[in-house]
């Protein structure tokens, strides 16, 4: 992993409505430089992503009311937001899963728990 201050100045979101999964990844990346944005659901994430325009989405797949395919397919519907990568989180590490993320237009997916360096990795793998 790279050196504190390597992500400076990036918008990660996180969507969760586990507060400690929130918690965690805010946790991992503030030491690197983000600008952590946080929503507990996905109706939340609609409001936070208009007035923040985060530069990367992480979302958790179940959630009450707005799931994150909804709330994915929401985002990527949406010409001004479309080129924000989008990556689905959930703690199942199936196939279907993976494939509803994809066509719900999910950029990734990603399992939890997930690790300080999962997040890095994922933030360096889609922000150029």
């Amino acid at each position: 992993m790279d050196s504190a201050g390597a992500l400076k100045g990036i918008k990660v979101m996180i969507v969760d409505d586990s507060s400690t999964i929130r918690r965690s990844a805010e946790i991992f990346l503030k030491p690197f430089g983000c600008e952590i944005i946080l929503a507990e659901n996905g109706f939340e994430a609609m409001s936070k992503i208009v007035n923040n325009h985060p530069d990367i989405i992480f979302i958790d797949i179940t959630m009450p009311r707005l799931d994150g395919y909804q709330a994915c397919m929401l985002i990527k519907k949406n010409p001004i937001y479309q080129s924000i990568p989008v990556i689905m989180l959930s703690s199942k590490d199936g196939l279907f899963d993976k494939a509803r993320g994809r066509i719900a237009g999910s950029d990734s997916y990603l399992t939890k728990p997930f690790t300080a360096d999962d997040l890095f990795s994922m933030i360096r793998n889609h922000i150029a």
